[in-house]
């Protein structure tokens, strides 16, 4: 079964080509002739759509007349998902946040596992061994905090992340170095001090990583925490399966 899996979210467009529970071709950025040139040369039989703005609606009535099958427009609050969701008001749950914990179900069966996605918000999400999502915390991405440092003061310069190799001081020794050091040290410590609360509250606990800046942070980061950049559609399209099965 071929299928098509869009998740539009506060940056880009990102798309994911399935045969089966296979990930063949996945892209980033996309516009939405870009979009309809993928549904033309891969001619999914169904379609997912995610999305954290009404975009996805139109998405939806656009591509209902390009594709044969289904078009399903996920929405949290309302679609069935083959996990259970603990979350107290899934009406206001992010797409990416329960579909990642879907993917996170799949990949990790009977697993504790927290996913962690580095995207334009610093997000953690718990899913517990009886295949139950009961949501984490919300917080500015970097990207976000460099932003926010700019805007909110008179002189701090924006700036944009290094090189994900790059070294970042403890001790920042220029303004540059100072505003590196808070928000890429600062993320790193949140993340592991955090990480540290969540392990020891759940034995056994695995850690995925996803997100824009997912490979920017692995490196900064414990080992023995696996990066899925397509996590998300990933659980998009265990999601679409789940409902064109039934």
């Amino acid at each position: 079964m071929r299928t098509l899996v869009l998740d539009i979210g506060n940056t880009a467009v990102k798309a994911g080509c399935f045969d089966g529970l296979a990930l063949r071709e996945m892209a980033v950025g996309l516009t939405p002739a870009a979009v309809r040139e993928l549904v033309q040369r891969w001619q999914p039989q169904h379609v997912i759509v995610a999305s954290v703005a009404e975009a996805a609606v139109l998405a939806v009535e656009e591509l209902q007349d390009l594709v044969p099958g289904r078009v399903l427009g996920f929405s949290p609050g309302t679609t069935p998902v083959p996990l259970r969701n603990a979350y107290a008001t899934p009406h206001t749950l992010g797409a990416d946040r329960l579909a990642a914990a879907v993917g996170a179900a799949a990949l990790r069966p009977g697993q504790p596992t927290l996913i962690i996605d580095a995207g334009t918000a610093l997000k953690f999400d718990l899913v517990t061994a009886d295949g139950t999502y009961h949501g984490g915390s919300i917080g500015p991405g970097l990207q976000m905090r460099l932003r926010a440092l700019h805007t909110f003061t008179g002189r701090l310069p924006l700036l944009d992340l290094p090189a994900p190799d790059a070294t970042i001081p403890l001790v920042g020794d220029s303004t540059t170095g100072s505003l590196l050091s808070g928000v890429v040290n600062g993320a790193v410590a949140e993340i592991t001090g955090l990480l540290a609360q969540y392990q020891a509250q759940h034995p056994g606990l695995g850690v995925l990583l996803t997100g824009g800046d997912a490979a920017f942070l692995a490196a900064r980061l414990p080992a023995r925490i696996f990066v899925v950049p397509e996590l998300v559609l990933l659980g998009l399209n265990r999601i679409l399966a789940y409902h064109v099965e039934e």
